[in-house]
């Protein structure tokens, strides 16, 4: 019950983008938006939880987890509520509703990140990387789930998405308030100045491969929703295809990048050379699937060989969870954990509009410029990642001497 609360985190957090996808195009008729007012529900959700979640880290690591997760989570919700009830009650709700989306936005900044560094203090060895796998594997079940749901909901009314946030809040405060159990702190955290001082260690040490990885994290997000973008474009206006139909097909490399995602995290452990080499195997299958794009246009094909990018991203994402999480000490964890999902929300944002003006561009262009970043980034992955023999951490050397304890006690 611990770790389906803890999925639960991460899930409602990918909800808040894309369930609202199937819906835009109402929502830009019923209120006589512009396609740049529509595109801000997006963006502005976005970059109020990229420029929120290094200060909630930081509170994060200050205070508890939970302390910053149950607010985050009902501040989510109460967005939610303020953008469906804008919609249903006021004449003209768009500021309204975009007011909703930051405070969802400053919500979800709590939620995924924290969620991480939760699974890193609850969680030793291979548990913690098998834990992490389920965290993505919900993050990308998450991103299967919510095209759907929304065409669903969408059949009620275009603003009922709105309403559904808060039910699914709700769900997830119940499951962290009673099933979450975190260890009290044995001592009282630094001043901010000892905190601040500990981070640039950690980053004048670590940063060539923190660097690394965070660019690995935002490629891979910015790579995904820009290719669902281009694949939402194309289904409309060259198959005509719309609606639930469209949310499943949608679904489809994200259903692969979920199942891969859970099967990395569960077989990765603690091996770190083998994260490594996973890493740099999955940017080489998606630079792959990107590069031979260019040679079909028929769906059946294209989805075919974009399949093989998700399976790449999926094997990316735990890899990068686990190394970030694992390699920092807890007392610095929640904000290196939360700049990391800053940077991904980062990706998320830009991917969209970048791949917007790369097909007006060229579609040959478009694909070739993807598979050369995600080429580069394999490269620097392979370069930077240095693995270091694994000593073990103050934390674990506590945990032996407490079951030697117990044990001779």
């Amino acid at each position: 019950m611990t770790v389906l609360a803890i999925g639960s985190i991460p899930l409602i957090m990918t909800l808040g983008n894309s369930m609202l996808i199937p819906i835009l195009p109402k929502m830009k008729s019923e209120l006589d938006l512009s396609q740049f007012q529509v595109s801000l529900t997006i963006t502005v959700f976005s970059i109020a939880a990229a420029i929120t979640i290094p200060i909630l880290g930081y509170l994060s690591d200050r205070l508890s987890r939970k302390a910053i997760i149950l607010p985050a989570l009902f501040l989510y919700g109460l967005g939610g509520f303020l953008a469906g009830a804008a919609a249903a009650w006021f004449t003209k709700p768009f500021f309204w509703i975009v007011m909703g989306r930051a405070l969802q936005g400053i919500g979800a900044a709590g939620t995924a990140p924290i969620a991480m560094a939760l699974t890193g203090d609850l969680f030793k060895g291979g548990a913690q990387s098998k834990v992490l796998g389920l965290v993505e594997a919900s993050n990308g079940f998450g991103k299967v789930l919510s095209p759907i749901v929304g065409s669903l909901l969408a059949l009620i009314s275009w603003y009922a998405v709105f309403w559904a946030f808060p039910a699914f809040c709700s769900v997830s405060i119940l499951l962290t308030w009673i099933f979450i159990r975190e260890n009290p702190k044995k001592q009282p955290p630094p001043p901010l100045g000892q905190y601040v001082k500990g981070l640039f260690s950690v980053f004048k040490h670590e940063g060539r491969w923190l660097f690394v990885t965070y660019l690995a994290g935002a490629t891979g997000l910015f790579t995904l929703f820009g290719i669902l973008f281009y694949l939402s474009d194309t289904l409309e206006k060259k198959y005509h295809i719309d609606g639930v139909i469209k949310g499943l097909i949608l679904a489809i490399p994200l259903l692969f990048m979920m199942t891969t995602a859970y099967i990395t995290g569960s077989k990765i452990k603690k091996k770190f050379y083998l994260m490594k080499s996973l890493i740099i195997i999955g940017l080489i299958l998606m630079t792959i699937s990107f590069a031979t794009l260019i040679f079909f246009t028929k769906l059946i094909p294209f989805i075919a060989v974009l399949v093989i990018s998700s399976v790449g991203t999926g094997m990316v994402l735990p890899c990068l969870n686990s190394f970030i999480t694992g390699s920092v000490e807890k007392t610095r964890r929640g904000f290196v954990t939360s700049l990391y999902g800053s940077v991904r929300f980062l990706g998320v944002a830009f991917g969209p509009p970048v791949f917007g003006w790369l097909m007006e561009w060229s579609r040959t262009g478009m694909f070739l410029s993807t598979a050369g970043l995600t080429f580069i980034v394999a490269i620097l992955s392979l370069a930077m990642i240095h693995v270091k023999p694994q000593s073990p951490s103050s934390e674990e050397i506590e945990s032996l001497f407490q079951k030697l304890k117990i044990h001779f006690e």
